[in-house]
């Protein structure tokens, strides 16, 4: 890479940064071209971004955000993973990391606060926020269901005692 290639990157990073809510820290040495593929697939499934990036530039466009208290855990072979979601990205991870030992998860930031290993691990425990959402709706339409059944079954018992007195006055007419 040459100095505006690196540049750009750096800015690209930062703008990312700037626009994320989580960043998870891997070790992923050892990884075949195979694996990495899988790995890179099953992220994107999960709306997850996972970029191998040279330590010394992703240090520079950590400065100034969030983030910058990532920069001690940027040594050696590392990957970033990153969503708006936070418990994708620590799922999604967590979860490759479980099926593939070679992919080690050093930390992680949830904002302005770096997580370690098992800060990262309880995060992923977590229900997604999609999951929040449907048992939030969840929880709050089931009392209108309730109140819309309470509120019918009057207005169907009525109809069933007009229902019989009109059959009723049918028969007595028809005899």
């Amino acid at each position: 890479m040459d100095r505006t290639q690196k540049r750009d990157f750096v800015a690209g990073l930062a703008q990312v940064f700037a626009e994320t809510s989580m960043v998870v820290v891997t070790r992923n040495q050892g990884l075949t071209v195979a694996e990495a593929t899988d790995l890179r697939r099953r992220m994107r499934t999960a709306g997850v971004t996972f970029k191998v990036t040279k330590n010394r530039l992703a240090v520079r466009a950590l400065e100034g955000t969030a983030f910058a208290g990532l920069a001690p855990l940027l040594t050696g072979p590392t990957a970033l993973a990153w969503a708006k979601d936070p418990v994708a990205v620590a799922k999604a991870a967590v979860d490759y990391g479980k099926a593939n030992e070679k992919l080690v998860i050093v930390g992680g930031a949830l904002g302005a606060r770096t997580l370690d290993e098992a800060g990262v691990r309880a995060l992923a425990a977590l229900p997604s926020l999609d999951q929040l959402r449907a048992g939030l709706v969840g929880m709050i339409s089931t009392p209108a269901t309730r109140i819309a059944g309470v509120l019918a079954a009057p207005a169907g018992q009525v109809a069933r005692v007009l229902g019989a007195y009109a059959r009723k006055h049918e028969m007595a007419e028809a005899a």
